[in-house]
């Protein structure tokens, strides 16, 4: 007994060291968010982040701008509305439309109203100020600034793949749509392509 009990306490740690001989350590490196690291051919941060600039510095340099305030004296109000993920991969579109919304709010030439989802839980606040909020703090209702324009918008991909290759193409198209008339008064596109290529195991 004394044997096998030997035995199996040996065969324990030898299963153990070899465990322990297989497990890796995990390097992490802190960089900049501005770096770019395109690691998997993926929509990314970097894409986010490029696509809002280029698109919000596209639709504020165009006629549409000026046109509005010399007609109404005052900057137009904007709404982000809906921006689909057409594609064939997971994108945070939530990253993405914050994004979009940052450039347009810190860009100073546009008044922005929060999306619905938001408004929903601002009108819930101010109905219950109506009943627990002194008359002095609680604020009126019917009181929000209604938006003039709404930027919509989608993504899409295109993916052609062969031999361990692969092309991915992305298309954002966004355009800008007058709440009360429904006139689109501008539209914008951008594109990015990408070529990944899978190293091949070497045995």
């Amino acid at each position: 007994m004394r044997v096998e009990t030997t035995f199996r306490v040996m065969a324990a740690v030898a299963g153990l060291a070899l465990v322990a001989g297989c497990t890796t350590t995990r390097t992490v490196q802190r960089v900049s968010v501005d770096e770019v690291r395109d690691l998997s051919g993926r929509w990314n941060d970097t894409d986010s982040r490029l696509v809002a600039e280029e698109m919000v510095s596209d639709v504020l340099r165009r006629p549409w701008l000026t046109d509005f305030k010399m007609s109404a004296g005052r900057k137009p109000v904007v709404i982000v509305g809906t921006v689909r993920n057409l594609s064939s991969e997971h994108i945070q579109m939530g990253t993405f439309v914050k994004d979009i919304e940052r450039e347009l709010i810190n860009s100073g030439v546009v008044r922005f109203v929060a999306s619905s989802t938001e408004r929903s839980e601002v009108r819930t606040e101010r109905l219950d100020q109506q009943s627990h909020a002194t008359e002095e703090t609680a604020k009126r209702l019917a009181a929000e600034t209604g938006a003039d324009y709404m930027l919509k918008g989608g993504i899409k991909t295109v993916i052609d793949a062969v031999d361990g290759q692969q092309v991915k193409f992305y298309q954002i198209d966004m355009e800008l749509i007058h709440v009360e008339n429904n006139e689109k008064v501008w539209i914008g596109s951008k594109k990015i392509k990408k070529v990944v290529r899978q190293a091949r195991a070497r045995f």
